[in-house]
């Protein structure tokens, strides 16, 4: 069964702007942070963000976070993902839940060619055939163990299950969908749309990184104004490799 991307802010800072330049005009100036706070409006705070930013002083938006659930992404994501480590990941476990019917994450290549669709569902179909034939074989051998050891029937089936399911799951492939809560302050988020949005970021986190982005600007659109690949703000980065389409990207990005 495919799966489709759905990413969902759940949470973030509470004014989030307001505190960052709060943060920032406390390290020049003598009074303390309710005084400074007491002086900050919409246009002040936004004058004084984009001063901020434009100098590169990304230090005080370590001071706000943002959390994210993100469904219908792949074990091949995530493995991809973990990788910013300034961050929090609550993932779904594949050692204590049993999956009856996964569901999967069907690369566009594959999607568009009929006989490469036929192909990958049928190794998706595969997979899940052997993962329940490797249940049934597991729980049935470590149901056994237990009993003789002294379990009741009960606690024997509820164990018995968890460390089948526990070995079983290493034939399911990167395809795998998986659930997961992600907090990272915006500092650490503009560092991954650096990374993620650019075009040679592979398909899939690309655009997990496109729908985050959208989800932030919509709460702090002055901190997150030139989120996006280093090409939107500055030159790409990414030197001989580049995909040559700088202010393509640049427009997309700044109208996103």
């Amino acid at each position: 069964m495919g799966a489709n991307l759905k990413v969902e802010l759940i949470a973030y800072t509470p004014e989030a702007e307001k505190i960052v330049a709060s943060a920032a005009k406390l390290c020049y100036s003598r009074v303390g942070i309710s005084e400074i706070g007491e002086n900050l409006d919409k246009e002040n705070i936004e004058k004084f963000l984009n001063m901020l930013l434009d100098l590169g002083h990304e230090s005080p938006v370590e001071h706000v976070s943002f959390t994210f659930a993100i469904e219908g992404v792949s074990r091949s994501l995530t493995h991809q993902l973990v990788r910013h480590r300034i961050a929090s990941y609550s993932q779904q476990s594949q050692r204590y839940v049993k999956l009856d019917q996964f569901e999967y994450i069907v690369p566009p290549s594959i999607e568009e060619d009929e006989r490469a669709k036929e192909l990958f569902i049928k190794a998706m179909e595969e997979d899940q055939r052997v993962y329940n034939e490797l249940v049934d074989i597991l729980s049935k051998k470590h149901y056994e163990k237990l009993i003789s050891e002294g379990k009741n029937e009960k606690e024997a089936k509820r164990l018995s299950e968890k460390m089948a399911i526990e070995d079983a799951r290493y034939v399911f492939p990167n395809a795998c969908e998986t659930k997961l809560v992600v907090t990272m302050n915006a500092r650490s988020l503009l560092n991954f749309f650096r990374h993620r949005c650019c075009n040679r970021a592979q398909w899939e986190i690309h655009n997990l990184a496109d729908e985050m982005l959208k989800k932030v600007k919509e709460v702090a659109p002055t901190i997150f104004k030139f989120a996006g690949p280093s090409c939107v703000y500055d030159k790409c980065h990414e030197g001989s490799m580049s995909c040559g389409k700088m202010m393509e990207v640049r427009e997309r990005y700044l109208n996103l």
